[in-house]
């Protein structure tokens, strides 16, 4: 199975990394996640329902909605917290990446451990700025805040049209495509990994016009 992938490239100013990479996860996320499963019998089951809340940014003009789960957010938020926190460390690295990752469990033959077999996975490239005063630190927040919201539309139009994601599993297979530990949601069974990398020192003007041509590409 070759996993369908995806890159964005972001410049952030270190204080929006947390917001602006969650966003767009956290979108990923609520278009990835069903209500839990309710079986009657075999082969015959309900879904439940999804809350869904708006979350409006500190440091970026944006608001995106995710999904009402406070168990599910927090598990998502560590890992996108502690990414944020290496890149906004005093002598740390200036760039890295951070990917969520969608994939289905295959059991192992006999004394072999179950695989996972990712079926799609997006990748956040960020490089971390630093604006010499508050209006340049404006004008990089509204036009990064226009920039998220075409990236989220165009991440909702793309899961929207017809892509493969698992085949709907029998109950005794549930966890095979499904994380069934939540109380309130079933996402498809996903993980976050992140790495970083080097010192890099862009000029203002090389990452302004960076930060305006980044697009999605489809």
């Amino acid at each position: 199975m070759n996993a369908r992938s995806q890159v964005f490239e972001l410049s952030l100013e270190g204080r929006q990394v947390h917001e602006a990479v969650s966003g767009i996860f956290h979108t990923l996320l609520f278009h990835r996640t069903l209500g839990k499963f309710h079986y009657k019998r075999e082969g015959s089951y309900s879904v439940g329902t999804i809350g869904f809340e708006d979350v409006t940014c500190d440091f970026v003009d944006f608001t995106y909605v995710r999904c009402a789960s406070d168990e599910l957010n927090q598990n998502l938020s560590k890992d996108v917290l502690a990414f944020s926190e290496q890149l906004r460390s005093a002598d740390g690295p200036r760039q890295g990446q951070i990917s969520l990752e969608f994939y289905q469990k295959k059991r192992g033959h006999w004394l072999l451990p179950t695989e996972s077999i990712p079926w799609e996975v997006w990748n956040i490239k960020v490089n971390v700025v630093t604006l010499p005063n508050e209006h340049e630190r404006q004008k990089y927040r509204e036009s990064l805040g226009d920039m998220l919201a075409e990236k989220v539309m165009a991440v909702a139009a793309s899961i929207n049209r017809h892509e493969y994601v698992p085949k709907m599993p029998s109950q005794p297979d549930l966890d095979l495509v499904f994380d069934t530990s939540y109380e309130d949601v079933q996402p498809y069974n996903f993980k976050v990994g992140y790495q970083t990398s080097g010192p890099s020192n862009p000029s203002v003007g090389t990452t302004v016009r960076k930060l305006l041509k980044d697009t999605l590409a489809f």
